[in-house]
């Protein structure tokens, strides 16, 4: 008779996802938490490919919001969350074992100590099986209490802006975010997300000086290859360095071109223009 698994409880922490268009990556990274939590929000902005059908097949509970930005969009999602606890992660990121058994060992004797916890998120490459030991990583603020921070309502900047006075803690483990399936499928989503940039600089009244057009491509691909240690991932690592390089590049070639757009406007507009 098969001996019949140990259901361990639930953390008293909501669990929080935005998608679209997932359903090949979004399993695995709703099956890696889906035991730490019974609250597990995916917020679909309109997938094609069965994303929401995976997550709810999963447990996971989805709602609908249309695509508002990436910091609107997690505070939508923020909203919905029934716990003061809670963590988020992209639909390409997955927590591996040791992490989640850290963050299990967190809420062990009741609240934690901190207000607020960065996690280590490094990519995983194709071929890879795991994060490069010396793989560049960020370690943004990703467990936290609802009412230490927010996400902020920035198009394009991903962060959680904590009140003043919070107290911030760091996990040890790392997130593996599986960021590239394909080369080409990373240009078009660097693509995308260069056309909210430009929107975000005119919003914030951003304006940068029209020389750095010139050399954004060969310092942002320095950045990516030799700061970011992209030369150590072989081949691929400097391929994914160039549409670094190529999405920064597309940064400020819209930014300009918007700019321009914008002075010809207010050219033809004017008393006596043409």
């Amino acid at each position: 008779m098969p001996v019949k698994r140990k259901q361990r409880p639930m953390l008293p922490i909501s669990v929080f996802i935005i998608a679209k268009n997932e359903a090949d990556r979004i399993g695995e990274t709703i099956r890696a938490v889906r035991d730490l939590t019974d609250d597990l929000i995916v917020v679909d902005s309109g997938s094609t490919d069965g994303t929401q059908a995976v997550a709810e097949g999963l447990g996971a509970r989805v709602v609908y919001n249309e695509w508002p930005g990436y910091g609107p969009q997690k505070r939508f999602a923020e909203e919905l969350c029934r716990h003061k606890w809670l963590l988020n992660l992209d639909a390409d990121e997955v927590v591996p074992p040791n992490l989640a058994q850290e963050i299990r060992d967190l809420f062990a004797n009741g609240e934690p100590p901190k207000d607020a916890y960065r996690i280590r998120i490094a990519e995983i490459f194709p071929g890879e099986s795991a994060p490069h030991p010396l793989a560049y990583a960020l370690s943004p603020v990703r467990l936290y209490r609802l009412d230490a921070g927010r996400y902020s309502p920035s198009l394009v900047h991903d962060r959680v802006d904590l009140n003043p006075g919070a107290r911030v803690g760091r996990l040890k483990g790392t997130v593996h975010h599986w960021s590239v399936r394909s080369l080409g499928d990373q240009i078009n989503k660097l693509n995308r997300y260069s056309d909210q940039q430009a929107v975000d600089l005119d919003i914030r009244g951003v304006s940068i000086p029209t020389w750095r057009v010139f050399f954004e491509f060969p310092a942002a691909f320095i950045k990516a290859y030799i700061g970011r240690r992209h030369f150590l991932r072989g081949t691929y690592g400097f391929l994914t360095a160039m549409n670094y390089a190529i999405s920064r590049h597309l940064r400020l070639a819209k930014h300009y071109e918007r700019r321009l757009l914008s002075l010809a406007t207010r050219k033809d507009g004017a008393p006596g223009g043409g």
